[in-house]
């Protein structure tokens, strides 16, 4: 086959050519049909969505904290106060120790259970709708139920204090691992546990739906081919089948931290802020002064880092899903 040489002249002249070509494709009347159905959800969500959070941001900028709204810039200071505030330096303990609580447990139990399931239990569909039943409950449902199963002097304590055991539960104000920093003891509040079991509960059938899925999509010859290479059955799913579900997992890191970081409707519903504030959440705070306290830039400055919070999570799994995807 004879070849045919082309000059450099000739292909850079040539490459710019192809990308007018491309450039040059017209839209057609599917395209607009498209974009003018897509147009006004485009424009809600810029509006209730970004114009939201650009109007908050301003908020969190000025002096209004009174009933008179005032627009008056005041820079970083609710930002300042916010950080220097005993309460809120809680919150972000007890978020910090939520959110680690609550994905840990999630992930683990999820796997396990998952990974039972994938063992063609007999019943299997009675187990899996077990597992699947709470995420049907809203938060605010599985906080007033477990308020009751935790409450100091009636659920569970009756069966423990026969023997001998009284549990305070999400009323108890002590902290493990203490150590001071800042103006708050830091450590794991006794109190944020109670809270992180009522979560777990509610959302590892999550992570068990995700895991189950996710197993089921493995293929049986490399199981096989695992076994005949000697490996136990530890080995084969700590080495093997956990690693391949690794995408998984982070998927599941993600929907939780996105859950833990914002959570707001168990916590009220469960706890409040409690005692010393150890069961106390910025979403709680925020809540409180802003429509309690009429403190509204202050409430939007919580608002605000509450965005921040998530998107550390959020932003840098969506670009790596781009790239990924690209």
């Amino acid at each position: 086959m004879e070849t045919v040489n082309i000059t450099p002249a000739e292909k850079t002249a040539y490459v710019p050519a192809v990308r007018k070509k491309r450039k040059k494709r017209k839209w057609t009347a599917d395209h607009w049909l498209a974009a003018a159905f897509l147009a006004p959800s485009v424009v809600l969500i810029f509006l209730f969505v970004y114009g939201f959070i650009g109007w908050t941001g301003y908020v969190s900028l000025s002096n209004w904290n009174s009933l008179v709204p005032d627009w008056s810039f005041a820079g970083l200071k609710n930002y300042l106060y916010l950080f220097h505030d005993f309460r809120f330096q809680a919150d972000l303990r007890n978020t910090l120790v939520f959110t680690v609580l609550f994905i840990a447990a999630v992930i683990v139990l999820g796997q396990l259970l998952a990974i039972l399931l994938d063992q063609k239990l007999r019943g299997e569909s009675l187990f899996r709708n077990i597992f699947f039943f709470p995420m049907a409950l809203s938060f605010v449902v599985t906080g007033v139920v477990w308020q009751w199963l935790f409450n100091p002097s009636t659920g569970v304590n009756l069966f423990l204090k026969p023997l001998g055991l009284d549990g305070k539960w999400y009323t108890d104000t002590n902290i493990l691992f203490g150590f001071h920093w800042g103006k708050i003891e830091f450590g794991i509040p006794v109190a944020i546990i109670a809270v992180v079991v009522a979560a777990v509960w509610q959302m590892t059938g999550f992570a068990v739906a995700m895991y189950l899925a996710g197993l089921r999509a493995i293929p049986d010859e490399v199981r096989e081919a695992a076994r005949m290479d000697g490996a136990t059955e530890f080995q084969l799913y700590w080495k093997i089948i956990l690693p391949l579900l690794r995408p998984i997992t982070v998927s599941v890191i993600i929907i939780m931290a996105h859950i833990s970081l914002k959570i707001f409707d168990l916590i009220y519903a469960m706890t409040g802020p409690g005692a010393n504030f150890v069961t106390d959440v910025p979403g709680v705070y925020m809540f409180e002064t802003t429509f309690r306290g009429n403190y509204y830039a202050n409430g939007a400055a919580i608002a605000i880092v509450m965005l921040l919070s998530v998107a550390i999570f959020i932003v840098p799994y969506l670009i790596s899903s781009r790239k990924g995807g690209s």
